[in-house]
This record gives structure tokens, C-alpha cells and sequence, in this order.
């Protein structure tokens, strides 16, 4: 009996860990509006987290739209299924992932990433900054 319940323990724990991980499916949120934009689907690959959006939601969002304003290999790209977080990795001892960029399509800019799961990983603080200027949006989770 003592060794189901700490079976179950440990099962409940080992999930409640992965949902304070940025790996999943995020909807970001228009500082503006407060409408949906998108919703971007965040993997794990060799440590590190990228992230490409996987359905826009903007009502004035443009079929086959690509990335006119990106200046690297994403040129030209369609914005549905283009990359825009590349490369953040778990700080040393925090529930912090940074040293990664994110990418604004909408200006083909990239910046320094931070992403810190909050609420026990319902939401996503995203900060994107320049230097000691930035910016950061509370993205939720897509259950």
C-alpha cells in the first residue's frame, strides 16, 4: 500500500514539474487589445526550447502571409509555422530559460529572450528586451 501511494506521488509530482516547463502550446495576447494573436507550440531539442507559431488568430491576420521584415533564413518564410523562439536553455538552479532570442514578425527584430512559467505553469512570462530596454507579455496555456 505505502509503496502505491508513493508511486502515485512521485507520478503526480513528476507532472506537475513538466507544467512548470515552457514546453507546450502558448496563446500570446496583443498588449493593445487584449485579443489573441497566435498560438506558438514550444519543443525541447538537444536541452534547448524553440518555438514557432502553429495558428495566427488575428482577425486581421493575412492568409499566406511570410516575413517580409526578417533579415535571416526566415525571409520570405509564411508566418504559419515560422520560428520565432530559438534556442533558450534552463538557468542553473531557477525556472528561468533564457540566453535565447525571439523574433517580432511583424518588424523582423530579434530579441533577448527570458521565459518564466508562473501560476504553476497556466501562464508564461515572455520578456523580449534590447539592452536594459524590453518588454514582457503573459502568454496562457493552450489546454
Amino acid at each position: 500500500m505505502k509503496a502505491r501511494l508513493l508511486w502515485v506521488g512521485l507520478a503526480l509530482a513528476g507532472s506537475a514539474c513538466a507544467q512548470t516547463s515552457p514546453v507546450g502550446t502558448w496563446r500570446n495576447i496583443d498588449d493593445k487589445t487584449g485579443e489573441a494573436k497566435a498560438e506558438i507550440r514550444i519543443a525541447e531539442q538537444g536541452g534547448a526550447l524553440n518555438g514557432a507559431i502553429t495558428r495566427r488568430l488575428a482577425k486581421d491576420a493575412r492568409p499566406g502571409a511570410v516575413c517580409d521584415e526578417c533579415t535571416d533564413d526566415r525571409k520570405g518564410k509564411p508566418i504559419d509555422g515560422l520560428e520565432i523562439i530559438r534556442g533558450a536553455r534552463k538557468a542553473e538552479g531557477k525556472d528561468v530559460w533564457e540566453g535565447g532570442k525571439i523574433l517580432d514578425p511583424e518588424n523582423g527584430r530579434e530579441y533577448t529572450l527570458r521565459l518564466t512559467p508562473i501560476e504553476g505553469g497556466k501562464r508564461l512570462e515572455v520578456r523580449g528586451s534590447v539592452g536594459p530596454f524590453g518588454r514582457t507579455q503573459t502568454w496562457v496555456r493552450v489546454q
